[in-house]
């Protein structure tokens, strides 16, 4: 030892023989300062969470599947996925896949989330929204109303329904020939545009074909149908999505301008849109055909000559 070290030792040996209590308060305050100074720290044991009583929380934004996973009618949510996207995919409109899956916010899907994407038995048979022609309203020439006959009261020649010339009054104008949908596989397809082909159908890579053109060519609906919708998608740009019967879809994307609602009723020939290039770096729109949601060749439907 040291002659300092062993000063220190006479000193607290005289403390503990002349004062007992307060070298044993000295004691465990080297004690603890030597501990401290270690740097040492005992390890502190979550009891509850080892004994099971505090679930670990799950990862943010996981869904667990449903029972219904895998089984057909149903689909499982991907990363990237949307709920127009789904409904694409499906064949379907995406507000009847919102209201058969409950769906208020369409933003608000979580990946694994299961989805339904045929209707539900209680909707069998009605889900698919009808596409009907025009509908033709009489109404009198002078607008005034006819008085009606009781159907109780015997048809004499004072009672007799007086004959009114009629004005047919159609709330929608057909712009073709073609105002009614075509059942099944028998739909008359027409080019949506007059550009070039400037990329074929390549499953899976390209579910359509690209037609060339300038910025703002007009683009027209391929058939009779319902716009079910029109706004932006990623992957798709500007597009406009028409429902042609319970089997037929047609998808225009890469739009510069939209001229047709949601819900509207459009005939073959009709302009719907303009030509732009919203997810492209040239000016054209992807064209695609589907049949009960799969992407088919749109060559094999349309006819040769525009």
């Amino acid at each position: 030892m040291t002659e300092i070290e062993t000063r220190g030792y006479r000193l607290i040996k005289l403390h503990i023989t002349r004062w007992p209590s307060c070298a044993a308060i000295l004691l465990v305050s080297v004690l603890g300062a030597a501990c401290t100074s270690s740097g040492y720290r005992a390890p502190v044991e979550d009891r509850a969470r080892v004994a099971g009583t505090v679930p670990a929380a799950p990862a943010e934004g996981r869904v667990t599947p449903t029972e219904n996973a895998g089984k057909p009618g149903f689909v499982t949510v991907k990363p990237g996925d949307t709920l127009i996207r789904v409904a694409i995919e499906a064949g379907q409109n995406w507000r009847d896949v919102a209201r058969w899956n409950n769906i208020d916010n369409p933003d608000s899907l979580q990946v694994g989330q299961v989805l339904r994407i045929t209707p539900p038995a209680t909707e069998a048979g009605v889900a698919a929204r009808p596409v009907t022609a025009p509908r033709i309203e009489a109404k009198p020439l002078d607008g005034k109303p006819v008085a009606p006959v009781s159907a109780s009261a015997p048809t004499t020649a004072a009672t007799a329904p007086v004959t009114v010339p009629v004005k047919p009054t159609i709330t929608t104008p057909p712009t073709t020939a073609t105002a009614a949908p075509a059942p099944g596989d028998t739909i008359a397809w027409s080019w949506p545009a007059a550009g070039t082909v400037g990329s074929n159908f390549e499953e899976p890579r390209n579910k359509g074909i690209a037609i060339l053109g300038k910025l703002g060519d007009p683009i027209t609906a391929s058939a009779f149908g319902r716009v079910i919708y029109g706004g932006a998608l990623r992957g798709y740009g500007t597009i406009v999505l028409i429902k042609h019967n319970e089997s037929y879809m047609s998808v225009y994307g890469n739009l510069r301008t939209v001229l047709v609602r949601e819900g509207q009723v459009v005939t073959k020939g009709q302009r719907i849109a303009e030509m732009g290039n919203s997810e492209s770096d040239r000016v054209q729109v992807h064209f695609e055909i589907r049949k009960d949601g799969e992407a088919i060749d749109p060559m094999r439907l349309l006819p040769a000559a525009r």
